[in-house]
C-alpha cells in the first residue's frame, strides 16, 4: 500500500519525468524546426544567389558583345554609308545569330532608326517606333553623357568610347535587358565630331528561354518569368529591377527543401519517439546527423556540377572565367604574367562519324586526362564545350614558358588514343595569348587566344601559335578580302579559271584538264587560292565561287576537243542537297554533256555526312557525271568506303609522289594505291609529277594518268588551247581497268 508520501513522490517523479520528456520533446521539436529552417533558408539563399549571378552575367555580357563590333573603324564608315548588308552581317542580324539577341537597332546621329532587326530578320522601322517612347529616356541619358564627356573636343572618340548605358525595361509588353553603345572608331585613322555618333541598341528578352537556361545551369525547379511576386513557403520570387530600383519583372521558382524532406523521411521515427520516449532520442539525433551529412554531400555535389563539366570533371566555362579573372588579378599584384591557351582537337568530327559518339566521348575524356597531366597543379584546365579546351597557366615570366607547355601537350597528343579497341591519331591546335599587365582583361585574352587558334588551324593544324599584334591586322585583312571577294563574284571578271592538263601515262597525250580558281586582286595581286577559298567557305561564298568556276570550265570545254574537264567541289558545297540540281542546271545552260564533266571531291566529303554523300554521288553518276577522289591517302583512306561509294577515279596525293624513288615505304604505298584503284575498276591519277624518274615509275606500275609541273603548269585558256594543238587529246575510257 502506497503511503501519501510515496504517492506524492511518485506523482512528483511522474510529473518530473513528464516534464523532462515534454521539455526534451519541445527542445527536439524546436531544434528540428530550427534546423529545417536554417538548411532550407541557406538553400533558398544560394538559389537566389544563382539567379542574381546569372542575371548580372547577362546584363554585363550584353555591352561586351556590342563592343566587339561597335568599336571598329569599318563599323563607323559602313553605318554612316547606310550599308544595309554590312550592318546586317555585323551589327544586327549577325548579333542575333551569334549572341542570341532578340532585337538590335542602329540609330543615326538624330536617333532615327537606320536598321531594325528582330528575331534574326530585318524588319521595318515601325517596330522601333513602338519602342521609342520607352527607349528615349535611356538614349537621352547616354547622349547627355556623351555631350558632357566630349565637350570642347574636335574628335569625340576617346571620350565616348567607354560610355554606354544599360537598363531593364518593358518593350512592347515584354521585359528585356537593353544596352546602348556608341559606334566609334578603333584607330586614330578615323575621327568623329561630337554629336555625329551613331548608336547601337541591343535587346535581350527576359523570357522563358532565359528562364530555361537558368534552370538548366543551376538546377532550379519550375523557374519562370512572372509579372507579380509570389513568396510563400513553397515558392520564391526575386525582382528584376531597373536603374531606379523599381521592379520590372520577377523570376519565380520552387526552391529546394532538403530539410523538410529529411523531416518527412524521419516522420515515423519521430512518432515512435513520442511513444518510446528518451530511448529513441539518441536514434533521432544520429539520424538527423546522418541526414545533415547527406545534405552537405548533396550540396557539395550540386556545387560541383554547377561549375564542372560532367563528362571530364574539368572546370566548365563559368568556373574557368572566374579563375581567369582571379589569375589576372593575382598577376597584377605580384608582377608575373599568365598565359591563356585555347585548344581544339583536330578533325574531332571524323572520330565521331567513323567510330561513333561513345568513342568521341571517350576521346574527350582521354584528351582531358592528357592535358591535366601536362600542366602543374596551380594551373587550370577547363572544357569549354565539345572538343574545345582552355588552360590558364599562371606565374610565368615570358612566352617561352607557354611555348614549352604547348610543346609538352603536342608530345602527349602524338601518342595514339585507344578507343574501345580502335586506335585514333588525333592532334591538337593551340592558340596562346600572354597577359600584358593592367591592360589585360578576360575578354581581351580570350579574343587574342581565339585569333591565334584560328591562325594555327589555318596553317595546317597540329601546331601552336602565339598571338602577335599583326594577327589583328590579319583578321581585318581577311574581312577586307571577304568584302572584295563578294564584289569580285558579283562583277564576275577578276576571278578566272586556269587549266592544268592531265596526260596519259606515257606523258605525250592530253586526256583531260583540271580547272583551278585564280584571283588577280587589284590591290594585293595574285592571291593564294587556299586563302580566298578558305574565306569563301567560312563566309558562305563558296557555292557562288564554285558555280562561277564551273560555268567557266564548261564554256572552256565546249571550245576544245577535250574529253572532259574536272572541277573541284568543296565539302561545304557537298552539304547542300541542291548541288546536283545546280550542277545540272549549269550543264544545261552551257550545253556541255554530263559525260564531259568530272567533279573532284576529298575524302572529308565522304565522312562529313555519309548518307547525303551516298545519295548525291549516286545521283551524279546516274546522270553521267564522273566522280574523282582527290588527294587520296591524306585522310582516313578506307577500302570499305571506296567500295561503298564507288567513285570513278582516285587521284594520289602529291605528298606520296614526291617520295617516289626516295623512300621504299612511299614506293610500296603508291604501288598499293594503284593496285587498289585498278582492282576496284577505277582510273588512277598521280598528282605532282615533277621528275622523269617519277613518270617512268608511275608508268611501270600501271598508273593511268599523270599531272604535274614536269608535264605542264596550270595555264590560262588561250595558252592551254595552244598546248592542246601541239599535244592532241586521247579519249578516256571511263571505269576501265
Amino acid at each position: 500500500m502506497q503511503t501519501p508520501t510515496h504517492r506524492s513522490f511518485s506523482r512528483q517523479l511522474i510529473l518530473s519525468a513528464l516534464t523532462i520528456i515534454a521539455i526534451a520533446i519541445f527542445v527536439i521539436a524546436a531544434f528540428t524546426a530550427w534546423s529545417v529552417s536554417l538548411v532550407d533558408g541557406r538553400v533558398r539563399a544560394r538559389e537566389q544567389g544563382y539567379v542574381t549571378y546569372a542575371l548580372h552575367e547577362r546584363i554585363t555580357d550584353l555591352p561586351v558583345q556590342q563592343t566587339s563590333a561597335t568599336s571598329w573603324d569599318e563599323a563607323v564608315r559602313e553605318v554612316k554609308a547606310h550599308n544595309a548588308a554590312w550592318m546586317s552581317d555585323n551589327l544586327t542580324v549577325w548579333m542575333q545569330t551569334y549572341f542570341g539577341h532578340d532585337r538590335d537597332y542602329v540609330l543615326d546621329e538624330q536617333d532615327r532608326p537606320v536598321q531594325v532587326a528582330v528575331g534574326g530578320k530585318l524588319v521595318g522601322n515601325s517596330v522601333f517606333d513602338k519602342d521609342s517612347s520607352v527607349l528615349e529616356p535611356l538614349i537621352a541619358r547616354l547622349r547627355a553623357e556623351m555631350r558632357k564627356a566630349s565637350a570642347g573636343q574636335e574628335d569625340s572618340t576617346a571620350a565616348v568610347t567607354p560610355l554606354g548605358t544599360e537598363d531593364v525595361l518593358h518593350l512592347d509588353g515584354q521585359p528585356a535587358i537593353v544596352s546602348i553603345k556608341p559606334i566609334v572608331p578603333s584607330t586614330p585613322a578615323l575621327t568623329q565630331a561630337p554629336g555625329t555618333e551613331y548608336l547601337h541598341i541591343a535587346v535581350q528578352n527576359i523570357d522563358a528561354t532565359m528562364a530555361k537556361a537558368m534552370a538548366t545551369e543551376f538546377a532550379l525547379e519550375g523557374i519562370h518569368v512572372s509579372a507579380s511576386p509570389r513568396n510563400d513557403f513553397m515558392t520564391v520570387s526575386m525582382p528584376v529591377t531597373d536603374d531606379a530600383g523599381k521592379p520590372v519583372v520577377y523570376f519565380t521558382w520552387n526552391p529546394d527543401h532538403p530539410g523538410l524532406s529529411v523531416i518527412r523521411q524521419a516522420g515515423p521515427a519521430l512518432a515512435g519517439g513520442l511513444i518510446a520516449g528518451f530511448a529513441l532520442i539518441g536514434f533521432m539525433l544520429r539520424r538527423l546527423r546522418h541526414s545533415s551529412l547527406q545534405l552537405q554531400a548533396s550540396e557539395a555535389q550540386t556545387q560541383f556540377l554547377a561549375f564542372h563539366d560532367t563528362l571530364t570533371g574539368l572546370p566548365n566555362r563559368a568556373l574557368f572565367e572566374d579563375r581567369l579573372d582571379r589569375a589576372l588579378a593575382q598577376s597584377r599584384r605580384d608582377g608575373t604574367k599568365l598565359a591563356l591557351l585555347c585548344l581544339d582537337l583536330d578533325r574531332f568530327k571524323n572520330v565521331n562519324d567513323t567510330l561513333g559518339h561513345p568513342s568521341g566521348d571517350e576521346l574527350v575524356r582521354l584528351a582531358a586526362a592528357r592535358l591535366v597531366a601536362a600542366v602543374r597543379e596551380v594551373d587550370t584546365v577547363a572544357r569549354l564545350g565539345g572538343d574545345e579546351f582552355a588552360i590558364v597557366q599562371v606565374g610565368i615570366w615570358d612566352e617561352q614558358d607557354a611555348e614549352r607547355l604547348a610543346t609538352r601537350i603536342a608530345t602527349e597528343f602524338a601518342m595514339p588514343f585507344e578507343l574501345f579497341g580502335d586506335q585514333a591519331f588525333v592532334t591538337v591546335s593551340i592558340g596562346i595569348s600572354i597577359s600584358q599587365g593592367n591592360a589585360s582583361t578576360r575578354e581581351d585574352m580570350l579574343r587574342k587566344a581565339d585569333i591565334a587558334l584560328y591562325e594555327a588551324k589555318s596553317q595546317g593544324r597540329a601546331r601552336y601559335r602565339l598571338f602577335a599584334g599583326d594577327m589583328d591586322d590579319v583578321v581585318r585583312q581577311r574581312r577586307a578580302i571577304e568584302r572584295d571577294l563578294r564584289a569580285a563574284l558579283a562583277q564576275g571578271g577578276d576571278i578566272k579559271a586556269v587549266y592544268q592538263p592531265l596526260f596519259a601515262n606515257d606523258g605525250s597525250r592530253i586526256v583531260g584538264a583540271e580547272a583551278l580558281a585564280r584571283w588577280d586582286h587589284p590591290v594585293h595581286g595574285a592571291l593564294s587560292p587556299q586563302l580566298f577559298i578558305a574565306i569563301a567557305e567560312e563566309r558562305g561564298l563558296i557555292e557562288h565561287l564554285g558555280e562561277h568556276i564551273l560555268r567557266q570550265a564548261c564554256a572552256f570545254a565546249l571550245q576544245t576537243e577535250l574529253p572532259w574537264v574536272a572541277v573541284n567541289v568543296s565539302p561545304v558545297q557537298f552539304r547542300n542537297e541542291r548541288l546536283v540540281d545546280r550542277v545540272m542546271a549549269i550543264l544545261d545552260e552551257t550545253g556541255l554533256a554530263p559525260q564531259r564533266l568530272q567533279l573532284e571531291i576529298t575524302e572529308g566529303v565522304l565522312l562529313d555526312n555519309h548518307e547525303l554523300a551516298d545519295r548525291m554521288i549516286d545521283a551524279f553518276r546516274a546522270k553521267g557525271v564522273c566522280i574523282a577522289l582527290d588527294d587520296f591517302g591524306t585522310g582516313y583512306s578506307s577500302m570499305s568506303y571506296l567500295r561503298r561509294y564507288g567513285v570513278d577515279k582516285l587521284k594520289i596525293d602529291r605528298s606520296f609522289i614526291r617520295e617516289l624513288g626516295v623512300s621504299e615505304d612511299a614506293d610500296a604505298i603508291v604501288r598499293a594505291m594503284v593496285s587498289l584503284g585498278r582492282a576496284l575498276r577505277m582510273q588512277v591519277t598521280a598528282e605532282g609529277v615533277e621528275t622523269t624518274d617519277q613518270r617512268e615509275q608511275l608508268t611501270a606500275i600501271g598508273c593511268h594518268e599523270l599531272q604535274g609541273f614536269l608535264l605542264s603548269r596550270p595555264l590560262p585558256a588561250e595558252q592551254f588551247a595552244e598546248l592542246l594543238a601541239r599535244k592532241g587529246t586521247q579519249v578516256e575510257t571511263r571505269r576501265a581497268l
